[in-house]
C-alpha cells in the first residue's frame, strides 16, 4: 500500500471532457511496480464488463443498469418489445433519455461518460491510496479509450455517403 502513494499522485488527472492523457498500456507499466501481482492481473484484463476486483463489483451492478436502460430506451424508441426485466432506476433513465435525444452520437456518448465518471467518483468516496482509486482510474481510462474510437470526421463521412445513398435511392422511384 506505500507504493501507492506515490503511483497515485503520480497519475494524470482524468476528465470526462478531456483527452486520454495516457494509453491503458502506460498506466498498467506504473502500476507493475506497485501493486500486487494478482492486483496486477486484474488490471492487465480489466475491460468494462468486468467483474471482479476491489469496487469493480459495484461498477458492474451500475454498468450493467445502464446498459440495460439504454438497450430498452433504444428497443421502445423503434417500436419493439423488450423482454429482459430489469431493476429500473430513474435517474439512470432520465440521463439514457438525454443522451439519446443529443444531436449526435458523440454527444449522447459524451454525455453518458460524464455521468459514468460521475458514478464511479461517488463509487469511489473517500479512498485515497488503495485498490478502490486504482480500479477507479482503470476504468475510467478504459472509458476515455472507448471515446478515443469515435472518430467524428470518419462517422461523418460515413453518414453523408449513407445519406446519399438513401437519397438517390428515393429519387430513382
Amino acid at each position: 500500500m506505500a507504493s501507492y502513494y506515490y503511483l497515485t499522485a503520480s497519475l494524470p488527472e482524468l476528465r470526462a471532457d478531456g483527452d486520454m492523457p495516457i494509453t491503458y498500456g502506460e498506466f498498467l507499466s506504473l502500476c507493475q511496480s506497485n501493486v500486487s501481482d494478482s492486483t496486477y492481473e486484474l488490471l492487465e484484463n480489466l475491460t468494462l464488463d468486468s467483474t471482479e476486483g476491489p469496487l469493480v463489483s459495484e461498477w458492474a451492478a451500475f454498468y450493467g443498469m445502464l446498459k440495460k436502460e439504454l438497450s430498452y430506451q433504444r428497443s421502445m424508441n423503434l417500436g419493439k418489445n423488450y423482454s429482459s426485466a430489469y431493476d429500473k432506476d430513474g435517474f439512470i433513465s432520465q440521463v439514457v433519455s438525454s443522451a439519446l435525444s443529443a444531436k449526435n452520437p458523440l454527444e449522447a456518448e459524451r454525455l453518458l461518460l460524464e455521468y459514468e465518471f460521475e458514478n464511479l467518483d461517488s463509487l469511489i468516496g473517500l479512498h485515497m491510496f488503495d485498490d478502490y482509486v486504482i480500479f477507479g482510474y482503470a476504468i475510467k481510462l478504459r472509458l476515455l479509450e472507448r471515446l478515443s474510437c469515435f472518430e467524428q470526421e470518419r462517422g461523418k463521412a460515413e453518414f453523408d455517403s449513407l445519406f446519399e445513398g438513401i437519397q438517390q435511392r428515393v429519387y430513382s422511384l
